[in-house]
């Protein structure tokens, strides 16, 4: 292991030292340096809640099998590759696997104190090593709302800090960013270092662990259309921003601007990691408007319905993990044409 080593020089990401898409412009607007992302947040699920675990079983042997999950997961990766794509987001809670809201559902790779389960760690290795293969960014989400509260005091969110960002630095992934928690202004968090007053403290953290001279890169994410913290700003490695609920495509244009005006930001990169809006075949869009910012994008997607032509999408579980439905090809088509593939 050791290698792809992801690293920032200026605003641009580096993948072992070159810039992601090397000289590539897509009608005019710099990609070098960008992530073209999508939010694939479920490839641990699990759902140990007895009473909720149903909800998730797929269809032909009408049980739910998070290893099957992750081995799925595994398998749509080189086809994910060929399209472009560079970089996931995924989480180690998840995120709401029936759309928007919260259930009942215990998805969590923590225990009450902190610490790794295990099972979750194990279905995490297998997907970190086949990006490791095919030299993709992962950007490891921690903690998510509707989740957290599984942890019983801050000193146990801490220590899941801690065991997850020694474990990748000691099993050499060099490839791996952290997201500390999806959308800390959310309310519904219950632990209030992981909300916007205090979740910097977590991202210096990150930044202060090392295992033979390494480290992590580090960020949190703000829910669809907010700007980040100043103290965020002034913390994070990279920002994170999201989409979603922005219908006016220019004000993800303004979201950048608004960024970059913070006090404390230094030029780091901009990474849209969620976005719900797909018009990819009209003359503007949420994802053209990132990338004529310099920003990179990610594609999400929490369908539970199968529709004609329409397949259970990455966030709804159980996850078709492949790249078969009209919505998630008009996205990776897209990929490949910016890509230059």
């Amino acid at each position: 292991m050791g290698l792809p080593i992801v690293s920032i020089v200026g605003d641009a990401f580096q993948i072992n030292g070159q810039p992601t898409y090397a000289g590539r412009y897509w009608e005019g607007n710099k990609i070098e340096g960008l992530l073209l992302n999508s939010r694939m947040v479920q490839g641990v699920f699990d759902d140990e809640n007895p009473d909720t675990r149903d909800l998730f079983k797929y269809s032909d042997t009408r049980t739910w099998d998070p290893n099957r999950n992750t081995d799925e997961f595994v398998a749509a990766m080189d086809s994910w590759v060929s399209y472009g794509l560079n970089c996931f987001t995924l989480n180690l809670q998840g995120g709401s696997p029936t759309g928007y809201g919260n259930a009942e559902w215990l998805n969590s790779a923590f225990t009450s104190d902190g610490s790794l389960k295990p099972a979750y760690v194990e279905r995490l290795n297998r997907i970190l090593a086949k990006a490791e293969e095919l030299d993709m960014v992962v950007i490891l989400g921690l903690y998510y709302f509707g989740q957290d509260q599984h942890l019983e005091d801050e000193a146990a969110v801490v220590r899941g800090v801690d065991e997850v960002v020694n474990w990748v630095l000691v099993e050499g992934y060099r490839n791996v960013m952290i997201e500390i928690c999806n959308e800390c202004d959310i309310p519904e968090y219950t632990h209030e270092v992981l909300r916007p007053s205090r979740v910097h403290e977590l991202i210096e953290r990150v930044k202060c662990y090392e295992v033979d001279g390494q480290r992590l890169l580090a960020s949190v994410s703000f829910r669809g259309g907010a700007i980040p913290t100043a103290k965020v700003v002034a913390s994070a490695d990279f920002i994170l921003l999201h989409g979603n609920d922005v219908e006016d495509t220019e004000f993800i244009k303004e979201m950048v601007v608004q960024t970059k005006a913070i006090s404390g930001y230094r030029g780091q990169p901009i990474v849209f990691n969620e976005d719900d809006h797909y018009d990819y075949d009209k003359p503007e869009s949420n994802f053209r408007s990132a990338i004529e910012s310099y920003a990179s994008w990610g594609y999400f997607d929490y369908r539970r319905s199968n529709e004609k032509d329409i397949s259970i999408g990455y966030q709804s579980v159980p996850v078709d993990w492949g790249v078969n439905d009209s919505r998630k090809r008009a996205f990776f088509e897209y990929v490949k044409v910016i890509a230059g593939l």
